[in-house]
């Protein structure tokens, strides 16, 4: 397996920017500097993450997002 993250990765395996493998690995992400642990996507390219809201869900089920933009840095992060 590459040590290259992709341009786009979601944890919703609905998604088709979806990948278990990947987050298997461990993905951490910095957003404006800043380690995030409530991200639901991301896309590099764009600069923007999707952040969860709480514990409110939708109708459909799914988790409240709030779309953000700025710059993105994904990364692996360490095995414990």
């Amino acid at each position: 397996m590459s040590d290259t993250l992709p341009d786009r990765l979601s944890v919703n395996p609905d998604s088709p920017y979806y990948d278990a493998a990947l987050l298997e690995r461990g993905v951490g992400i910095r957003f404006k500097g800043a380690d995030k642990t409530n991200v639901e996507e991301y896309c590099v390219s764009e600069g923007w993450v999707r952040l969860t809201v709480g514990k409110t869900l939708d109708r459909k089920g799914q988790p409240l997002t709030v779309k953000l933009t700025g710059p993105v840095e994904p990364y692996f992060r360490e095995a414990p």
